[in-house]
């Protein structure tokens, strides 16, 4: 059988592998390049700028403490050319596994039609479709918008902004401004309504308080004017680079006459990602659902179950997030805030020994229902939170509840104060 992949970001590479692996033939197209978004613009380029911040609030700490003598200086063009050389590697890896599981990659762009794909004059015949073309920045609809950056040209941004205004209240948002701020720039995050709204309020307001202390958020503020320099606002006038943050746009303009979109251009898919269209599947960002490279990647392997004949649903309970900053932010969010809650400050450990002194260490926080021990949402902010959050989501998943980390053995010393609230709790079960 063949089977036709649009789209070599986290969705369609996963999708490839996994019906190559299978045993189908496969064909991966993709028009920029292998890794998608994730790799090339977004999660992985966080990541070189973020390694960078922590080594200059570390610093800081240090010469405040007493303990050296630290002014470290950012050469900020061979901080992006570094994250560029590292994103090509990986990518090259990426490539060769892809490959290796016996995908073949085509690079260009498609143009769908009934039962075939045309990619640089020629035409490939597929059995089963699958399309995981991601998204890209919203771009919002104020005047001047097109002059302000995005994520997707941060790299090509030449020195560290003096100012810098970041227009929207999300992670992308929440992100770049703990970079920036602390390379030096004095930055304002402007959000329509609240800051970080996923987040509970005690998490919320440490990210605020603590982690991002020298940046100034502004609240319910209506942006009415961009321009190279600045923005306009309902309160007068700011001046800075200016970067977009105000969320995401499914690509699927290639298939809308294909299949069915939504209001905000989603392709339209039920849990087996099977589109309107018969042996049609997509997956990842395009679907407009929770658009994260995990989330991504299990849509990916569902696709390409279905689409090869092997039954799979795509499972959204306990999904697990997280935001880099100076401590990783990482949660679960809970749909019922009426349960008991419970938190503590983060644990001393590794990576966070330095800061007991000043208190910010971090914390952890629990929404339990002690009736059944039944979790029903987690939040930490710790140098191991990320890490933490994917392996509770697995627990979580598997019906797991307070009472069973009673017997919990910690690999110490960590950060990871998870397991205290959950054994605090399990005296209620």
């Amino acid at each position: 059988m063949k089977i036709v992949v649009i789209g070599g970001g986290p969705g369609g590479r996963t999708a490839a592998i996994e019906a190559a692996e299978i045993g189908e033939e496969v064909t991966l197209i993709e028009n920029n390049k292998i890794g998608g978004k994730c790799l090339n613009e977004a999660c992985m380029v966080v990541c070189g700028f973020n390694d960078v911040a922590k080594f200059v609030r570390n610093a800081e700490n240090f010469n405040e403490l007493g303990i050296t003598d630290l002014k470290p200086e950012i050469n900020f063009k061979n901080v992006t050319e570094g994250i560029k050389g590292t994103t090509d590697k990986i990518r090259h890896v990426l490539t060769d596994e892809t490959q290796q599981a016996g995908v073949k990659i085509l690079m260009g762009t498609a143009k769908l039609h009934e039962g075939f794909v045309s990619v640089n004059g020629r035409d490939y015949n597929y059995d089963k479709l699958i399309i995981a073309t991601g998204s890209r920045a919203l771009i919002p609809n104020v005047l001047g918008a097109g002059t302000a950056r995005t994520y997707k040209n941060v790299l090509k941004i030449r020195e560290i902004p003096e100012k810098m205004i970041i227009i929207g209240g999300g992670t992308i948002s929440a992100e770049f401004a703990g970079i920036f701020s602390a390379m030096g720039s004095k930055v304002h995050v402007l959000c329509r309504s609240r800051f970080l709204k996923m987040l509970d309020d005690d998490t919320r307001s440490y990210v605020a308080q603590k982690l991002l202390n020298g940046v100034e958020i502004h609240e319910n503020i209506e942006v009415t004017e961009i321009r190279p320099e600045g923005v306009s606002t309902e309160d007068g006038n700011m001046e800075g680079m200016v970067l977009l943050a105000t969320g995401m746009v499914p690509n699927s303009e290639l298939a809308a006459h294909l299949v069915d979109t939504g209001s905000r251009g989603e392709i339209l898919v039920n849990k087996r990602m099977e589109t309107s269209h018969e042996n049609v599947y997509a997956a990842g960002d395009v679907v407009g659902g929770i658009m994260s490279t995990p989330v991504s990647r299990m849509e990916g392997v569902v696709a390409a179950r279905n689409a090869c004949g092997i039954f799979a649903e795509a499972d959204y309970r306990f999904i697990p997030h997280s935001i880099s900053l100076q401590y990783d932010v990482g949660f679960i969010s809970s749909e019922n805030r009426e349960e008991t809650e419970g938190y503590i400050p983060g644990s001393a450990g590794p990576g966070a020994f330095w800061s007991v002194l000043k208190g910010e260490t971090g914390l952890t926080k629990a929404i339990v229902d002690v009736k059944t021990g039944e979790i029903k949402g987690l939040s930490s902010i710790s140098p191991s939170a990320r890490t933490n959050m994917a392996y509770m989501s697995k627990l979580l998943r598997d019906g797991c509840k307070a009472q069973d980390f009673d017997n919990f053995m910690e690999v110490h010393p960590s950060t990871d104060a998870v397991y205290k609230l959950m054994r605090f709790f399990s005296k209620f079960g």
